[in-house]
């Protein structure tokens, strides 16, 4: 009987661990940037953590920023726990900076559909010089091969990629050595890495993924929400609002909403510039831009002032992220840039400048706003009397001869709570 029971615990202790295992799989639909590397670093910390066989990313991205790019690579080559890459579903794309994660991969999978290439570096506007393109081009070439060499991958192609914007479909792929295999499916994909060997940073693993259990890991909030961040236009939309919310605050003291909204703004900005290859010279532009707006409603330049507001907000924006620092979507949207130019311009010279007419503008209640409303006389004026204003009785001074009882009277002013007025003819409106 002990020994049946030994048999049982050795037979449960051996073969429990084979259908314990576990593979963490992560979906990655978005551009390249510190809130994806972040959240890669983070999902190969829980793998390993929670001794999984391997990570999966499932990968669809245009590309990124290079600098981001760099950290995932490390980080993947790093790692204790293979990491499984596959391009998925059919129609993703890998590209840019997606063919570097995809060939730093210990296993690199396509799903039927997809393509992977064109990782030649570029910029958002504007154009690098050539001495700038070649540069970051051939930076760009030796990372690719170094990575391809560290997986026994195709590195020719790899430089081609970057060197020539060359892509592949998922066929091309496999047959050129880019990739390792093709999946239709998540659980077709580790039925065939089953069993496989691959070399990691503590040593040679095999994978047992057959029947391994998939645990989904999802992006926390603030990773959601500084991946949203990262996108230039958003962050070069807060900073208007944010520049748009202190100047109200400023115009108007104790209004406190816009000061508050504009703070917010402005820091999320700052926030997300700091992650992001921001031109300085390009934000000085933009704030520039925004004062000449400012100074063309208070001094009279007969338009000059705005047409440089508009010229320094479209360079300011055209400048604001460097060129030859990004691999792929880094930059600003030109339906964005011009929409912002003309509705900031817009706004300038109508809103805020009716804005200021009004406060220009006479007053409408105390006793300045008496001059100019008409009343009766409530006795002769010759020079002094009463008269009838807004249904009250006040004291009053004929300032132009006499004026009868009963005649119709105009304030032309006020002089120690007694009314200045004359007689008010209907020509005189």
């Amino acid at each position: 009987m002990r020994r049946i029971l030994l048999y049982c615990f050795l037979l449960v202790f051996i073969s429990g661990p084979l259908y314990a295992q576990k593979v963490l799989s992560i979906k990655l639909d978005a551009t390249i940037n510190p809130a994806t590397a972040d959240f890669i670093h983070r999902a190969i910390e829980v793998a390993q953590k929670e001794r999984a066989t391997c990570l999966l990313i499932h990968l669809n991205t245009p590309g990124g920023l290079l600098q981001s790019t760099r950290i995932i690579v490390s980080d993947i080559l790093e790692s204790s726990v293979p990491v499984v890459v596959y391009v998925s579903p059919g129609g993703a794309h890998a590209g840019s900076a997606g063919v570097f994660i995809t060939m730093a991969a210990h296993i690199a999978a396509m799903a039927p559909g997809t393509n992977i290439g064109a990782a030649h570096p570029v910029v958002a506007q504007g154009q690098m010089d050539t001495i700038m393109s070649a540069k970051a081009t051939n930076d760009a070439m030796a990372f690719i091969r170094s990575i391809a060499k560290k997986r026994e991958r195709n590195a020719n192609w790899g430089a081609q990629a970057v060197s020539n914007s060359v892509s592949l479909t998922e066929t091309e792929a496999l047959e050129n050595n880019v990739i390792n295999l093709i999946a239709s499916n998540e659980q077709e994909l580790l039925n065939k890495i089953d069993g496989k060997s691959v070399t990691v940073s503590s040593g040679t693993v095999i994978l047992q993924t057959k029947h391994a259990t998939i645990q989904s890991l999802e992006m926390g909030w603030g990773e959601k929400m500084l991946n949203i961040l990262s996108d230039p236009n958003v962050a070069y939309i807060l900073f208007l609002l944010g520049l748009y919310g202190l100047i109200f605050e400023l115009y108007s003291p104790g209004a406190i909403f816009p000061g508050i909204i504009g703070g917010i703004c402005m820091i999320l900005a700052l926030y997300t510039m700091h992650t992001l290859p921001v031109n300085y010279a390009g934000l000085a532009l933009i704030v520039f831009g925004i004062i000449l707006f400012l100074l063309e409603i208070k001094i009279v330049s007969h338009g000059l002032l705005a047409i440089g507001g508009v010229i320094s907000l479209l360079l300011g924006s055209m400048m604001l992220i460097r060129t030859g620092e990004t691999t792929a979507v880094a930059g600003l949207s030109w339906t964005v840039i011009i929409t912002a130019v003309g509705i900031t311009t817009l706004f300038f010279l109508f809103v805020v400048g009716l804005g200021l007419k009004a406060q220009r503008a006479k007053p409408a209640m105390g006793l300045e706003a008496m001059v100019g409303e008409i009343g009766q006389s409530l006795s002769e004026l010759n020079p002094g009397g009463t008269v009838r204003m807004h249904g009250e009785i006040w004291k009053a001074i004929s300032s132009a001869g006499l004026i009868p009882e009963g005649k119709k009277v105009i304030v032309t002013g006020i002089l120690n709570l007694t009314l200045q007025v004359e007689a008010y003819h209907e020509s005189s409106v």
